[in-house]
C-alpha cells in the first residue's frame, strides 16, 4: 500500500502533511489529566499501523475534488475513523485473548481485559466527541450509524462461534459489518464533506465497502497461512475462538466426505494445536486460491466504483491501494 501512495509524490508529500496532523488531533483529542489515563493512550498509539482508514478519507477527499484543499473537516474525520477503528481492534483482541498486536503486547495482555475495555470506550467515546464539534450532523449520523453496524458484525460472529455449518453469506455478511462498513464510511465523507452528489458518495462508498471486504478475506487467510513476525499479530486466533472463515467454509463445503468428517472431528476438539492441524489440511487445496480469486474479484469490482471520479493522481493512488490489498503479506 505504502508502495502505492509513493508512486506519486505529489499526493504523497500532501497526504504525509495530512496525516501529521491526524495524529496530532488524535492525541490532543485524547489527552486527559490522569497519568494512567495518558500511558495506556500513548500505548495504544503504537497499534497505528497502515492508517489505511484515514489514507483513504483523505485521498477520496483529494480525488472528489482534484485542485481543491483538503479541508480541516476532512482530517477531523480521519481522526475519528481511526479512533473507532482502533477501539475495534482494543475490544477485538480482548475478545480473541491476542497476545501480540504491531509485534507487541496488546493492551489486554499489558493491563488486564477491564482497562483494555475501558480503553475501547474511552477511544469511541472520544471519536463522537471529537466528532459532535462539526456543524455537518450527516457525517455524526453516518459515524454514529457505522459503529453500530460494526458492534452488530461483532455480535453476528460471536453468535456463530462453533457454528461449523457457517455459510458464505452468512460470513459475508459478518465482514460486511464488522470491516468492510467502516472502510465505505471513510471513503463515502471524502466526497461528502466536499459536497459532491449522494450518488458519487454512494459509488465511493461502494468502492470502500469492496476493498474492505477483500481485506478482511486476505486477512483470513493470513491467519491461516501467514507467518506472525511478519504479520506482527497472534495468528490462528479465528480457529482457536471458533470462528470459521472463507478458507474452510470453502473446503468443508467441497471436501469429499472422509475429509470433511476428519476436519470437523479436528475442530470439535479442544487440541490446542487444532489451527496448526486444520491449517496444514488445507493448504495445499483449492480452498486457499478461491479465498484470493474471491478477494481479487471484489477488488475488480471495487475499481468500477472510481469511473465517478475525474482523472488524477489521487484517483491512481485509490486504483494502486486496492491492488495493494491483494498482495500484502500484513
Amino acid at each position: 500500500m505504502l508502495f502505492a501512495i509513493k508512486n506519486h509524490p505529489e499526493i504523497a508529500e500532501a497526504l504525509a502533511a495530512d496525516l501529521a496532523e491526524v495524529e496530532t488531533c488524535f492525541s490532543a483529542e485524547l489527552l486527559s489529566d490522569l497519568a494512567c489515563v495518558n500511558d495506556l493512550v500513548r500505548y495504544v498509539e503504537r497499534y497505528r499501523g497502515k492508517m489505511l482508514r484515514p489514507t483513504l478519507l483523505l485521498l477520496s477527499a483529494m480525488a472528489s475534488r482534484p485542485g481543491q484543499p483538503v479541508r480541516d473537516e476532512h482530517r477531523t474525520l480521519a481522526t475519528v475513523v481511526e479512533m473507532v477503528h482502533m477501539a475495534t481492534l482494543v475490544h477485538d483482541d480482548i475478545l480473541d485473548e491476542a497476545e501480540i498486536r504491531r509485534k507487541g503486547k496488546t493492551v489486554n495482555t499489558l493491563a488486564g481485559n477491564e482497562a483494555a475495555v475501558m480503553l475501547g470506550d474511552y477511544l469511541v467515546s472520544h471519536a463522537y466527541h471529537l466528532c459532535s464539534s462539526l456543524d455537518n450532523q450527516a457525517a455524526a449520523r453516518l459515524i454514529a450509524q457505522t459503529t453500530n453496524t460494526v458492534c452488530e458484525g461483532e455480535l453476528l460472529q460471536l453468535a456463530n462461534r462453533n457454528n461449523w455449518s457457517l455459510d458464505e453469506q452468512t460470513y459475508y455478511q459478518i465482514i460486511g459489518r464488522k470491516t468492510a462498513a467502516l472502510v465505505d464510511a471513510a471513503c463515502r465523507l471524502g466526497p461528502m464533506m466536499h459536497e459532491r452528489d449522494q450518488s458519487d458518495c454512494r459509488s465511493m462508498g461502494g468502492f470502500g465497502y469492496k476493498i474492505g471486504m477483500a481485506f478482511q478475506i486476505i486477512d483470513d487467510v493470513l491467519d491461516l497461512t501467514g507467518d506472525e513476525q511478519v504479520v506482527g499479530k497472534s495468528l490462528g486466533k479465528d480457529l482457536e475462538k471458533g470462528k470459521l472463515t472463507l478458507p474452510l467454509i470453502h473446503r468443508l463445503e467441497t471436501a469429499a466426505p472422509a475429509d470433511r468428517h476428519r476436519i470437523l472431528d479436528l475442530l470439535r476438539t479442544d487440541d490446542t494445536q487444532r489451527t496448526e492441524h486444520v491449517g496444514w489440511l488445507i493448504t495445499n487445496t483449492e480452498s486457499i486460491d478461491y479465498a484470493r480469486r474471491r478477494a481479487e474479484n471484489l477488488v475488480a469490482e471495487a475499481h468500477d466504483h472510481l469511473a465517478v471520479l475525474p482523472e488524477s493522481p489521487a484517483r491512481q493512488t485509490l486504483h494502486g491501494i486496492a491492488d495493494a490489498v491483494i498482495s500484502r503479506q500484513r
